[in-house]
């Protein structure tokens, strides 16, 4: 089984280093350029941004050829994923990918905009992660068929959001500040996934962000501020290490 997963601050690394397989970084495949993948089981993992698709995923979906008679879906969120699961699904199936099951896995929202990420933290027992996971797991190993629908909110809510989502992306680094205690150390640059950031000293941002805050959560120093942000608490998945998003990430 081979599973494709774009990570910021690691739940969606966590998916699968759960279901196991052969991982693929789908910032790692954009930057190394190999498209076609076969296997009897193949999976897509990604974050919900925006109730929508991000741009990274799209992209991916866009230029990948996979081939496999079972190919599932599993999109991570925080507080509601709209209808995000037919919007991947739409993106799949215009560039030949079928999807014979799609779900969805509430964890820890990494939106410092939207959301307090003391409270994120501290309520992710109440999310009941690890009860879920295991019934996808469960789905998966059976090959389980499976496909959720959404309501006409919903989907004009996804719709909605990945209009507006595409209009912030690019500039959003403007919003960034970097406080003084910064070191330089370059850990913002190794995680960020579309190389928007180069380190001289102190982070420059290029200004093709894709606001997955992947800098600001994994900053050593915690000194990447966003304006506006609910908190300046940061959160890393537990079971995934700041090497192992480096790794999956960097540009470089």
């Amino acid at each position: 089984m081979k599973l494709f997963y774009f990570t910021a601050s690691g739940n969606c690394l966590a998916v699968a280093k759960k279901l196991g397989g052969e991982l693929h970084s789908i910032p790692q495949v954009l930057k190394e350029g190999d498209f076609t993948f076969e296997d009897d089981q193949i999976g897509i993992i990604f974050p919900c941004y925006a109730v929508s698709t991000p741009t990274i995923v799209e992209e991916f979906l866009e230029k990948v050829k996979l081939k496999s008679d079972y190919i599932f879906g599993i999109v991570t969120y925080g507080k509601t994923h709209g209808g995000v699961l037919e919007h991947f699904e739409k993106i799949a199936k215009k560039n030949g990918i079928e999807l014979s099951y799609m779900n969805s896995l509430l964890m820890v929202d990494n939106s410092i905009k939207f959301y307090d990420m003391d409270k994120q933290i501290r309520d992710q027992h109440t999310k009941r992660i690890d009860e879920h996971m295991e019934m996808i797991l469960e789905d998966i190993q059976s090959r389980r068929e499976l496909k959720k629908t959404s309501n006409f909110l919903m989907k004009y809510l996804s719709n909605l959001g990945n209009h507006m989502y595409k209009k912030e992306v690019g500039d959003y680094d403007k919003k960034f500040t970097v406080e003084s205690h910064c070191n330089g150390c370059g850990v913002c640059e190794k995680v960020c996934p579309v190389n928007n950031i180069h380190v001289n000293d102190r982070p420059e941002f290029k200004h093709n962000c894709i606001r997955c805050y992947a800098c600001t959560h994994n900053c050593p120093q915690n000194a990447i501020r966003l304006k506006g942000e609910k908190s300046k608490a940061r959160f890393r998945n537990e079971n995934v290490q700041l090497r192992e998003i480096m790794e999956a990430n960097n540009q470089n």
